[in-house]
């Protein structure tokens, strides 16, 4: 079977969406063709005074940061969502909108200027995870749909270079979110058992697409992955929120975050743009026996730090492609040193 996916044109079913992606791996034989470029990313301060999300600075909207030492979490001051907004309805047989409440939040990583997740020590990032628990907790009071996430680099759209993340939570459930809940739901009632527990059980037997692992999570490149060097990171056992770690499994999080995000950044020698996310059991929808935590990374870049993946033609009329197997990125992910590449530089 496998000289078969790693021959011929195939389509693969993402299970956990219910949608394909094609693969073409005869478009290129090789995840990349050694190129390896100088870093091209400025050198940052650890402080940068024009900065609105270093400590003690002006925000845009005139309010200024405390001269926090470690995370800081705040609402965004241009939020995409608003609690306040009426709830009116327009329906017919072809339009129909709703209001929908939420609130956006961002979370400072550090106060550093100049020190992205990957750089952080273990520590540092296990405060990052303790964040992300207390705002599930917060907003999952109010809120159906809490969405923890990060923009990395500019390549993903980010405005501002401190590292910092966002937590989104609105009333409704989003389209991913949906597909997902409607496809573990639908596997859990023909087998009652989680669909990701099956799936990184199947992953850690084959080790074909397992990156790296520790006591308590693995890092794959989903079977499914259409992305160039896309990952999913998985709890080894059933965890429906992040609110449901144990400490130990905390600090376990902590280990194999960083060591993830070295890796990437190892690859083409730069500071690896990406957008992850967690995806969590929804709050107050009865029962999530069918749900499993876990964080989804979609990086841009395909052969170097400069060369990405477009998202455009046939991907966005038909459907997503990619022209190396997700074995294959597996292989280039797992032949990276975990010591970062400006330590190893020095």
């Amino acid at each position: 079977m496998m000289n078969f996916l790693s021959a011929v044109p195939h389509r693969r079913l993402n299970a956990l969406t219910g949608e394909c992606v094609l693969v073409s791996p005869h478009r290129a034989k090789r995840p990349w063709q050694g190129k390896v470029e100088s870093p091209s990313e400025i050198a940052r301060p650890a402080y940068d005074y024009g900065c609105y999300l270093c400590p003690n600075n002006l925000r845009a909207n005139g309010e200024r940061n405390p001269n926090y030492d470690g995370v800081f979490v705040f609402d965004n001051d241009f939020a995409a969502l608003l609690p306040d907004a009426p709830a009116q309805t327009l329906s017919n047989k072809l339009f129909h909108a709703q209001a929908v409440q939420g609130r956006c939040r961002v979370i400072c990583f550090s106060p550093r200027h100049d020190l992205t997740l990957a750089e952080m020590n273990e520590a540092d990032i296990q405060r990052v995870v303790a964040e992300w628990q207390r705002e599930t907790i917060e907003l999952g009071k109010t809120y159906q749909w809490v969405q923890i996430f990060e923009n990395k680099g500019e390549l993903m759209g980010c405005s501002n270079p401190h590292p910092h993340g966002q937590i989104w939570a609105l009333n409704a459930l989003p389209n991913e979110a949906r597909k997902e809940d409607s496809q573990q739901r639908a596997y859990f009632e023909a087998n009652r058992r989680a669909l990701l527990c099956d799936y990184l059980e199947q992953e850690l037997a084959a080790e074909e697409r397992v990156i790296l692992q520790n006591a308590h999570w693995a890092v794959v490149v989903p079977f499914w992955a259409a992305h160039p060097f896309e990952t999913l990171l998985l709890p080894k056992r059933a965890v429906q929120r992040l609110t449901d770690l144990s400490e130990l499994e905390t600090r376990s999080l902590s280990d194999i975050l960083k060591r993830l995000l070295v890796r990437y950044d190892n690859l083409f020698h730069t500071s690896f743009p990406y957008s992850m996310g967690w995806h969590q059991a929804p709050f107050a929808m009865g029962g999530i026996e069918h749900w499993q935590l876990h964080a989804h990374f979609y990086p841009p870049l395909l052969r170097s730090a400069t060369v990405r993946k477009f998202i455009v033609g046939f991907e966005l009329l038909a459907e997503l492609q990619r022209d190396f197997t997700p074995e294959q990125a597996a292989d280039a992910l797992r032949a990276q040193s975990e010591i970062h590449y400006k330590l190893s530089a020095e």
